[in-house]
């Protein structure tokens, strides 16, 4: 049964620079990199080699502690560079994409002629189930548990975060595709959670098989585990998996296309950008051709997600593997008068 939910305590924190609803272009980025430092307690193995030549959906390196988890390059291309840090700890993988992209292929299927062995089993050959996390811990979930429950939150409540109503627009199909195969990761329940603030689109509003929830108030209402909490909280030794529409997205693609596609919708937000808007891009793209030219004048730090949450990097950095918004603003350290 749906549940309506409603939070008095949070802060919404109003920034400027939020994205037009607006789609703009770019030319695609040369170098992509796949970072082992973006999945929470990972152990990696390479099982490629600088100069090896790779394709879109090519594993890179796997987990050491379960090495059924593939993590595969999002473009084709040659594999240019491995960056390590402290204790030849793995920081990048860096590849140069080839100008047209060509991909591994893998089997499609319908959802109702497969069962949860033969989703799990494929989703994990084809590099998509890190999307699939877990809380508690916020992990890579284990591809061996059953969760009690999967969560989708439709919605962002951090500052200037991404519309997904927007990114969306026009997937329905291909969104509801993807949640049948999801729907079969549990015998629990698949909440699909909706911003009651607004009115969501039809994307979310029609979509089937799944327990719709609405949730309200300020931030950090939009927090998958803020939602779990008050719809169906985690008691000792359960798990709760969970994951965020463009990533559904992503799952849709491997099955009914049978490639390991990527692609994301990203905001590109901030007071300091000059013109922010949407942008279609991959997981691990450089951002230097989004910031060209649109930056204000001044110090800025660029952040990978939300300003609360996501990470600083380089103006030449690399959007980070679960990220759909970059956000710019001034750095702040000028001593004031």
């Amino acid at each position: 049964m749906s549940k309506q939910i409603r939070l008095k305590k949070g802060l919404n924190i109003h920034l400027l620079g939020d994205a037009d609803k607006v789609y703009a272009s770019i030319k695609p980025s040369r170098k992509y990199v796949l970072k082992p430092t973006d999945f929470h307690s990972l152990n990696p193995k390479l099982c490629v080699k600088v100069g090896d030549r790779v394709k879109a959906g090519t594993p890179l390196f796997f987990d050491k502690y379960n090495e059924k988890i593939n993590f595969c390059s999002p473009v084709s291309g040659e594999l240019t560079d491995i960056v390590r840090g402290d204790k030849r700890k793995i920081l990048e993988v860096v590849i140069q994409a080839d100008s047209e992209i060509s991909y591994e292929e893998f089997t499609t299927a319908t959802s109702n002629n497969l069962s949860r062995e033969q989703i799990i089993e494929e989703m994990l050959k084809a590099g998509v189930w890190p999307f699939i996390r877990q809380k508690p811990y916020d992990i890579i979930a284990n591809p061996a548990d059953m969760p009690k429950a999967i969560f989708i939150s439709a919605f962002s409540s951090a500052p200037l975060a991404i519309d997904n109503d927007f990114a969306l627009y026009g997937m329905d199909e291909l969104f509801q595709k993807g949640l049948n195969y999801i729907v079969k990761l549990t015998n629990g329940k698949t909440h699909l959670n909706l911003d009651g603030n607004t009115n969501p689109s039809k994307v979310f509003t029609l979509a089937k098989g799944m327990q719709i929830n609405k949730v309200s108030g300020p931030h950090p209402v939009g927090n998958v585990g803020v939602q779990i909490h008050h719809i169906d909280p985690i008691n000792k030794g359960e798990v709760v998996w969970y994951l965020q529409p463009q990533d559904v997205i992503a799952i849709a693609r491997l099955f009914t296309e049978g490639k390991y596609d990527v692609s994301r919708i990203v905001a590109l937000c901030g007071s300091q950008i000059q013109k922010p808007r949407y942008y279609r891009t991959k997981a691990g793209a450089q951002i230097s051709n989004l910031l060209f030219k649109n930056t204000k004048d001044g110090k800025n730090r660029v952040i990978s997600g939300d300003i609360l949450s996501g990470s600083e990097i380089k103006i030449d950095g690399y959007l980070g593997f679960y990220d759909t918004q970059l956000t710019v603003f001034p750095e702040g350290d000028e001593a004031e008068f």
